[in-house]
């Protein structure tokens, strides 16, 4: 989920909530559970700080799951940041495809009529892209994630010669994306994950089976 995945539930093992939960609400949703996985998107920064310490305010043992590391095309282009991201695309002429509504202030740098972002089909979504000036016809409001021919098309319809990105893994259909961008020539510019420790979801899985036992 792009707004964040949480686990935790009564005993052991529980199934997952997903939605923008609050600090309270996800004390509250953890009262009397014995573990949460967090297995919120990679960039979640905020989302993770709030699941720590809504566990730490219930007493609920954490646990991060990470997602794996997207192995990248050759001349992929990585930065820090949207801003930096943002920075290099202001010094080029042609039209990028941003992320999504949260990073729009980072690019506010770059004329709106440059921009085509991919933003969930919310009324949040919809209004950040107003609320930056985006043209409607360059507003791609849609779920993803967008199988590989979806994503070519989109970039072919619009003319896409920079495709900015995060690594999302596979849940987020990374390979997809990257794979459509190399396909039409267009420059794959990935923003580098957060640092942040974590285990796999086999190394999770048997912390679950050991708790059962």
């Amino acid at each position: 989920s792009r707004w964040g995945r949480g686990t935790g539930a009564k005993g052991p093992a529980s199934p997952s909530t997903a939605g923008g939960v609050t600090p309270e609400e996800m004390t509250a949703l953890l009262q009397g559970a014995d573990l949460c996985v967090d297995a919120t998107h990679p960039y979640a920064v905020e989302a993770t700080r709030n699941i720590r310490a809504a566990c730490k305010t219930a007493g609920t043992e954490y646990r991060r799951l990470l997602r794996p590391e997207s192995p990248l095309p050759a001349g992929s282009m990585v930065f820090a940041s949207a801003a930096h991201a943002a920075g290099f695309l202001a010094r080029t002429q042609e039209c990028p495809a941003c992320t999504g509504a949260k990073e729009l202030s980072a690019f506010a740098v770059l004329e709106p009529a440059r921009l085509f972002p991919r933003v969930l089909p919310t009324r949040e979504g919809i209004a950040a892209c107003e609320g930056a000036d985006i043209p409607h016809k360059n507003i791609i409001a849609m779920q993803g994630p967008f199988s590989y021919a979806l994503n070519r098309a989109l970039m072919e319809q619009f003319a896409i010669r920079f495709l900015v990105t995060k690594d999302g893994g596979a849940a987020g259909g990374f390979e997809e994306k990257a794979r459509a961008a190399q396909d039409t020539g267009a420059q794959l510019i990935v923003i580098r994950r957060p640092a942040e420790q974590g285990e796999t979801a086999e190394q999770i899985l048997t912390h679950c089976k050991e708790m059962l036992q």
